[in-house]
């Protein structure tokens, strides 16, 4: 491998990981009590709330 293509990957990697930086969901303090409190209703089932709100279901 030469040493430009070990320079564009890395500079690939960083450019992906801005990308998803600046992509991710921010919820404000209300969003997150109403997400959380939504659960324990019943109303769908966990998995169901996590897919609907775009948390991964491993943080769930």
């Amino acid at each position: 491998m030469n040493k430009t293509s070990g320079t564009s990957q890395a500079a690939a990697d960083k450019l992906v990981r801005a990308i998803k930086r600046k992509t991710r969901n921010h919820y404000s303090a209300e969003e997150k009590i109403g997400i959380v409190l939504t659960g324990p209703r019943g109303e769908e089932s966990i998995s169901a709330l996590c897919r609907r709100e775009g948390i991964a279901e491993s943080l769930c």
